[in-house]
């Protein structure tokens, strides 16, 4: 009986061809389709990858290395015995595992264009092809064939797409960066209140892809970094104008400007001034208040003293409560904080 046997890897393959005992062999040779690879102890083939692992009465074994496509096909192990030949054969399928080959460059693009990703890959079994936004996550974007088509695409459809290809031996995976551009939308500015002589900033944020350059104008006057004084910071999507020591000149009304090469936002803030109370101030409403104290109480006389006045019981004199005293105490209270 003439048994074959054959192991296989991804690296390399192991023919074996071994006979029952009993029967005495004489000649032996194995043949790829029609060509001879050994006869014997000897070699015909010509490929370096092909060597003979061993040969005696009861088992002759080839190996081949670094297996590829091109080994595919049909092996004869061919035995002459004393009694005649005998040959078996077996047919070599070599799986290839996946390999990505053709794929999408990384893309930048405006919004609201048409984009199209392709992925070819290689392996057998042929590979099952698929497409998924990665970073961020949507599962809702997705393919299950080479090309993933995207349109009219959105900001919120820029980052990372996996290719993945995938058969019974592996799975291979390359991405792809997509870079969404679009114009610049500015957050509605923040009026900033701020006391005479002190520090005054006011805050400009810019959402844009490419990053959005900043200009800062008063009226129709452009200002730029060290400018009376001022300071102007950007850092990304922010920009910062500072007033060191804030004077009268500087209250009013400024415009923030954000460009990119897609377009441009703009939006007005307005310094204005914070006055602080001082002690004249409280003394003139101090002055005010005892004023309008007196005459109210005046008033509470005339008023007591017409029919249905109320009166103490003890002194006869008639009793007056008003909310104009609690706040002559509240003025004092702050007064003798300066």
């Amino acid at each position: 009986m003439l048994m074959l046997k054959v192991e296989c890897s991804l690296w390399f393959s192991l023919f074996s061809c071994s006979c029952a005992q009993g029967d005495l062999v004489t000649h032996t040779a194995w043949l790829n389709r029609s060509s001879i690879l050994y006869a014997g102890e000897d070699k015909w083939s010509v490929d370096p990858r092909v060597s003979l692992v061993t040969l005696n009465q009861d088992e002759f074994t080839i190996k081949i290395e670094d297996v590829d496509l091109t080994d595919e096909g049909q092996y004869i192990c061919a035995v002459q015995t004393s009694s005649r030949p005998r040959t078996t054969s077996v047919h070599i399928i070599v799986q290839v595992p996946p390999k990505i080959v053709n794929l999408s460059k990384d893309l930048v693009v405006n919004e609201g264009s048409n984009v199209t990703l392709m992925c070819l890959a290689n392996g057998k079994p042929e590979p099952a092809i698929g497409w998924r936004m990665l970073s961020p996550s949507d599962d809702s974007l997705s393919s299950d064939s080479e090309v993933l088509e995207i349109p009219f695409i959105s900001r919120y459809r820029a980052g990372v797409y996996e290719c993945t290809a995938a058969n019974d031996i592996a799975v291979d995976t390359q991405t792809v960066e997509l870079t969404v551009n679009y114009p610049p939308s500015v957050s509605d500015g923040r009026d900033v209140g701020v006391t005479l002589g002190q520090r005054g900033v006011l805050q400009c944020e810019a959402d844009a892809v490419p990053e959005a350059d900043f200009e800062w104008y008063r009226d129709d006057r452009r200002i730029f970094n060290g400018f009376d004084g001022i300071e102007i910071e950007d850092a990304g999507a922010f920009s910062k104008l500072t007033f060191f020591n804030v004077s009268e000149a500087d209250y009013g009304n400024y415009t923030c400007v954000a460009t990119n090469k897609l377009g441009s936002a703009n939006t007005s803030i307005i310094l204005y001034e914070i006055i602080e109370p001082t002690s004249s101030t409280l003394l003139q409403v101090l002055e005010m208040t005892s004023s309008d104290l007196e005459q109210t109480t005046f008033e509470n006389n005339d008023l007591l003293e017409g029919p249905g006045a109320v009166q103490d019981g003890n002194s006869g004199t008639s009793t007056v409560f008003t909310p104009t005293c609690l706040l002559l105490v509240v003025l004092l209270q702050l007064l003798l904080k300066f």
